[in-house]
């Protein structure tokens, strides 16, 4: 990844700090994007202090005018956009079907489903223009197996899945590869926030009898990024634990 300009959007916290932190360490020069310019600009200093390379950007993935707005910065900044990382993404609490609103589905697509189709769809124009490049879509194993009262998340999921290998067909023989990592449940802010009770049974469910952690499912984006996964497009690694085997 050296020398490799890379965008991660939600790279503020969870497995978007620790993808953009691998990045860096791995040599890339890494564009954090992300709403929240604080937290951000943290992530930069920690990166800075380790002796690696990023910047700050603030992008909203709900906006396709932040998103083109902020790729072109990147390509009049850097002369090109090797690698992105399409990581910002939302979940919802656990309801019932009939309980949840069309409003909270529309947020959830908005975000998960459409910020991944906009953030795609500008970043491979540019790619098209300076011989190629590859991305990564962050999906979820609920965009593999659907689970109970996840009505909206799980099918923004299987969205995002079926765009991941619908653009990586497209633009396979343009030198573009697309690919997704579905995470099980992983360690993040957000999961540290839940009841004990349920990250017991998160944790019992998973035949490796623990939740993941952000750094280990960075390390699976990073790799397909890089050039080690070359002949890899329109694939799906999948990291869980073994819940989905």
């Amino acid at each position: 990844m050296k020398n490799k300009i890379v965008l991660v959007t939600g790279a503020t916290s969870g497995i978007g700090r620790a993808t953009a932190i691998l990045l860096a360490e791995r040599g890339a020069k890494v564009i954090v994007a992300a709403r929240r310019e604080q937290m951000g600009q943290e992530v930069v200093e920690e990166i800075a202090a380790k002796g690696g390379e990023a910047v700050y950007l603030k992008m909203d993935v709900n906006s396709e005018e932040s998103i083109r707005e902020g790729i072109h910065w990147i390509v009049d900044k850097y002369g090109r956009l090797d690698a992105a990382v399409n990581n910002a993404g939302i979940v919802r609490i656990p309801t019932s079907l009939i309980d949840t609103e069309i409003k909270d589905l529309e947020e959830v697509f908005q975000t998960n489903v459409i910020g991944v189709f906009a953030s795609m769809k500008n970043e491979i124009q540019h790619m098209l223009q300076t011989g190629g490049g590859a991305i990564v879509n962050v999906s979820s194993i609920n965009g593999l197996r659907s689970m109970a009262k996840s009505g909206p998340y799980s099918s923004s999921k299987f969205a995002a899945q079926a765009l991941t290998q619908s653009a990586a067909l497209e633009f396979a023989n343009q030198n573009i590869r697309i690919n997704a990592v579905a995470p099980g449940p992983t360690t993040t802010e957000i999961t540290a926030g839940l009841e004990p009770s349920i990250i017991k049974h998160l944790t019992d469910i998973i035949p490796m009898n623990r939740m993941g952690d952000s750094e280990e499912i960075a390390k699976g984006i990073v790799f397909l990024l890089s050039d080690e996964s070359s002949f890899t497009t329109g694939a799906t690694l999948v990291m869980d634990g073994g819940f989905t085997a």
